[in-house]
């Protein structure tokens, strides 16, 4: 091959691995901005459950449903239940793992 040809493979190859990585960066973020979008709205989430009375005055029964695997659903738990899915309708859990959830909080 002519030098020519060499330079101009190199400089093809170089122009292409710049663009795979610009565009792995735009990809990356993105998806970090994703994520940190999904976090936040978690946590708010989360936190407002964690200071709601409902939800905090459910405990002993999520305890007993948990352990019970669900036979044993206290009427303190299905306001729980109800109140969660009023606030956070896009929420699509189970009653189980609600239940667990609120054992986390």
């Amino acid at each position: 091959m002519s030098r020519n040809h060499l330079l101009g493979a190199a400089v093809l190859l170089a122009l292409a691995s710049g663009a795979q990585a610009s565009s792995f960066v735009v990809t990356t973020d993105a998806l970090v901005r994703g994520v940190n979008a999904s976090t936040n709205a978690t946590s708010d989430l989360s936190s407002s459950l964690r200071d709601n009375k409902i939800v905090r005055e459910a405990r002993d029964d999520a305890a007993s449903f948990v352990a019970s695997q669900g036979d044993i659903r206290g009427a303190k738990l299905e306001s729980a239940f109800a109140h969660i899915r009023k606030v956070a309708p896009q929420m699509q859990a189970s009653d189980a793992q609600l239940a667990q959830a609120i054992l986390a909080i």
